[in-house]
């Protein structure tokens, strides 16, 4: 069965850096654009960033842009999102999620949500001022 699991949240100042990490299993990893989105209390889940198939192409949300790169390796079924420069604003639960864009990828549904389909359990992240 299809699998994906986050890690790497966790609690910091302002300021600071994390890197969270997406590990897929179950699927041919390399037919799947894979997307970061977040959701905070009370809000609605948003799209954070996507990167394609073989890292080609990125995608980030205007308030992430500058600050949060993603990354993939695909030998280890692997998505990173290193997040610098950390907000309290950016406390959230991040979710990975996978999106089969075999043969085609269109850009246009990167950010949405329910183009997506399968997803991790969420790994929590939390900025303090």
């Amino acid at each position: 069965q299809v699998q994906l699991v986050e890690s790497g949240g966790g609690l910091v100042q302002a300021g600071a850096s994390l890197t969270l990490s997406c590990a897929a299993s179950g699927l041919t990893f390399s037919d799947y654009l894979v997307g970061w989105f977040r959701q905070a209390p009370g809000k609605e889940r948003e799209f954070v960033s996507a990167i394609s198939r073989h890292g080609g192409r990125t995608y980030y949300a205007d308030p992430v842009k500058g600050r949060f790169t993603i990354s993939r390796d695909n030998a280890k079924s692997t998505v990173y999102l290193q997040m610098n420069s950390l907000k309290p604003e950016d406390t959230a639960v991040y979710y990975c999620a996978a999106d089969r864009e075999y043969p085609i990828l269109v850009p246009a549904t990167v950010s949405l949500p329910n183009e997506y389909d399968f997803w991790g359990q969420g790994t929590q992240v939390t900025v303090s001022s």
